[in-house]
């Protein structure tokens, strides 16, 4: 037993292919499958169920690929160990944003990242809290940043910052004459939502209870995942949709006049870097955190949950 032979069976339990396993191990796929039939005779079972497709494990596989994976993340620690007592980050470290929040943090964090830490290599892919949270299980991805809490036994969670939603007003609305706007004014008015799968897409519904009016849905919905976008369609078709405050920060004052905050309590979210429970990159995974907490608005640092109304997903 070695541990590439782990490495494979763990890329075919990830990608339920034995083509596609040696694709992401950068070997032929002859290779891939007689290392795990070399696995499979020294343990003598049967791993996974070929005649199945997509290829599942068998029974006795998943247990096995389950204690390879941990095996796997241990063995990876001596690396951290290493990086650690030489005071240097190497490497690559695999992060999952959802798409609320990538665009208003990220930038400025990459680019003191590339200054600071130019031999470390940064994955970031885009995904929603369903989608980070399964890779982060079968450890395609570091890490995460998403809103929380996830209630996810396996997946350990550390709040990094309080973010308020706000309201984004068209000229034509109701609420534009308005200072602050309340929860209850939010369903006499067209509500621009983000797609469904979107966390974001629940929270906002529980700001404000909202019902579907079919007299002021109109005539067709719009279905996306950017937020940039649902601001462009209350700007040509009136109506109101809610954003999280990160994206307003750069706002001019012209910009700002479609803003209308809550009135109290307001509603907040969590942010939280998110890692499996036993998890590598330590190092690196820090300092990420760091990087991100050094560019955040104090202001988003200071509040206190219980101060606000938060949600859980």
């Amino acid at each position: 037993m070695t541990l590439v032979q782990l490495e494979y069976i763990i890329a075919v339990d990830t990608y339920r292919s034995f083509v596609a396993a040696a694709e992401k191990c950068f070997v032929t796929q002859p290779t891939l499958s007689m290392q795990v039939q070399k696995l499979e005779e020294s343990l003598g079972v049967k791993i996974f169920d070929r005649s199945r497709q997509p290829v599942v494990p068998t029974e006795i596989g998943e247990k096995i690929i389950e204690q390879a994976r941990t095996v796997l993340t241990e063995s990876k620690k001596i690396g951290d160990l290493l990086q650690t007592e030489r005071g240097e980050l190497t490497g690559d470290l695999r992060i999952g944003v959802i798409p609320t929040v990538a665009p208003y943090l990220l930038p400025n964090v990459i680019t003191n990242f590339l200054k600071k830490y130019s031999k470390l290599k940064l994955h970031i892919w885009e995904y929603t809290t369903e989608q980070i949270i399964q890779e982060l299980k079968v450890g395609t991805l570091d890490c995460g940043i998403l809103s929380t809490p996830l209630h996810e036994p396996s997946i350990q969670e550390t709040p990094l910052f309080y973010e308020t939603f706000v309201a984004y007003v068209s000229e034509r609305s109701g609420l534009y004459g308005k200072k602050a706007v309340g929860p209850d004014e939010l369903s006499d008015d067209k509500l621009w939502l983000l797609n469904e799968g979107h966390c974001m897409r629940g929270q906002v519904l529980s700001i404000c209870n909202y019902k579907h009016n079919h007299s002021i849905e109109g005539t067709f919905d719009y279905n996306t995942g950017s937020v940039e976008t649902l601001k462009r369609m209350v700007d040509l078709n009136g109506g109101i949709t809610i954003l999280p405050e990160m994206s307003i920060i750069n706002y001019n004052d012209e910009q700002m006049q479609h803003i209308r905050y809550f009135k109290s309590p307001e509603p907040v979210r969590e942010i939280s870097l998110v890692t499996p429970q036993n998890y590598v990159k330590k190092n690196a995974i820090n300092t990420l955190k760091n990087e991100i907490l050094n560019i955040v608005p104090e202001r988003f640092k200071s509040r206190k949950k219980k101060e606000v109304m938060g949600f859980s997903l």
